[in-house]
């Protein structure tokens, strides 16, 4: 830390020029910030969903729907624990743009099959008590003000009319990534209300005793639905979501390339500009070996000066980046998740770091290898 006036001193002789070069790391660091998050956001329901659950859809389309029946047979199976029912509701709150997934669901099972979404329990007996009530996502409530106790309109494009739910509960999940967008109905009650597809689900989620099950239980429940007017096509959670995000990967695989080259410019303009910075301080550095300064010194010195400005430069980026996250989903609700995890930022910050000495070395090995008659002749 002695030295450290010292490099301060060297970076402040061109405070435009360093503070641009500072700009230019920040830039590249909230672009990885970025990437990151959108990463995240296509692959993270891949990474939470459970391989000890299964996704009976129909075979033709996961918009076709299935016989309520089937749920009772999937129950016989051994090695099935629980299975819920859920169906597209997609409501629409206000306005078309305020989108958010909503889904009928079994208020007995949901519970049962997916239990990290956490209600207290009293919200969800209330939820129980209530045909017209409704669970939400701590993130979709947030968004749009509701609270517990509630009254909610939304308008059914599907099943036509207008709809008013009772806000009876809210869900969370501790796991980042997790997916907080989600309004539950009761299955019940739009079976009640609906007057076409009275009796049919969307798909079942299917519990297992264990993930050891899953192969046999899968072949077991479409090989007794084959040759049926709906047949069925069975995956785990995490297969399912994985096929998803692969329908999608051009989108996600387009807004990498491009940010990755922009992200790989801004660091050869970087250490472009440390290059020029070293050479206009030949005769600097000449003088310093010849005081007596060793050549390895020479060399930390550069090295420090090009490191110190890639860790400033990406610790602003990456700040503006979670900053960024933490102002909410820019989509809409279109995005299941959209946060900066620590982990990318600590990645961040080593590829900062790495940067800096990669943008430093070829530098900092011309100036310790800089012979000082040759370098006082150019003064």
């Amino acid at each position: 830390m002695k030295f450290l006036p010292l490099i301060l001193a060297n970076l402040s002789r061109k405070k435009l020029r360093t503070t641009l070069t500072i700009g230019s790391f920040a830039v590249a660091l909230f672009l990885f910030g970025f990437l990151a998050v959108i990463h995240g956001a296509f692959n993270g329901g891949v990474d939470l969903a459970g391989i000890d659950r299964l996704m009976v859809i129909n075979k033709v389309s996961i918009i076709q729907t299935l016989p309520r029946s089937y749920g009772d047979r999937i129950q016989r199976i051994p090695g099935v624990k629980y299975v819920a029912i859920q169906s597209w509701f997609g409501g629409i709150y206000q306005d078309p743009k305020n989108f958010f997934p909503s889904f009928a669901i079994d208020p007995v099972t949901q519970h049962e099959v997916f239990p990290e979404f956490a209600v207290p329990e009293d919200q969800w007996n209330a939820f129980l008590a209530d045909r017209e009530g409704a669970i939400v996502g701590s993130r979709t409530a947030k968004r749009f003000g509701w609270k517990v106790g509630d009254r909610v309109p939304l308008k059914a494009p599907i099943y036509g009319g207008n709809w008013e739910f009772n806000i009876r509960g809210i869900y969370n999940d501790p796991r980042e990534g997790a997916d907080l967008t989600q309004f539950w109905l009761r299955y019940d009650y739009l079976d009640e209300r609906r007057t076409v597809g009275k009796g049919d689900v969307g798909w079942y989620a299917v519990k297992l005793d264990s993930p050891d099950d899953a192969v046999r239980v899968v072949k077991t429940i479409d090989d007794g639905f084959a040759n049926s007017p709906y047949e069925t096509k069975t995956e785990t959670m995490q297969a399912m979501a994985a096929s998803w995000v692969k329908q999608a990967g051009n989108i996600e695989f387009l807004i990498l390339a491009i940010g990755g080259v922009v992200f790989f410019t801004l660091l050869l303009v970087t250490g472009n500009t440390m290059a020029l910075a070293v050479r206009e301080r030949m005769g600097e550095l000449a003088v310093m070996k010849a005081v007596g300064f060793s050549d390895r010194f020479v060399l930390f010195i550069v090295l420090a000066e090009s490191v110190l400005i890639a860790v400033v430069g990406g610790a602003i980026g990456l700040g503006f980046s979670k900053l960024f996250t933490l102002s909410g989903d820019p989509t809409g609700g279109v995005l299941q998740s959209f946060f900066l995890p620590a982990s990318a930022m600590l990645l961040g910050m080593l590829a900062a770091f790495a940067v800096g000495i990669l943008a430093g070395i070829l530098p900092a090995s011309s100036a310790m290898r800089l012979r000082v008659v040759d370098a006082l002749r150019r003064i």
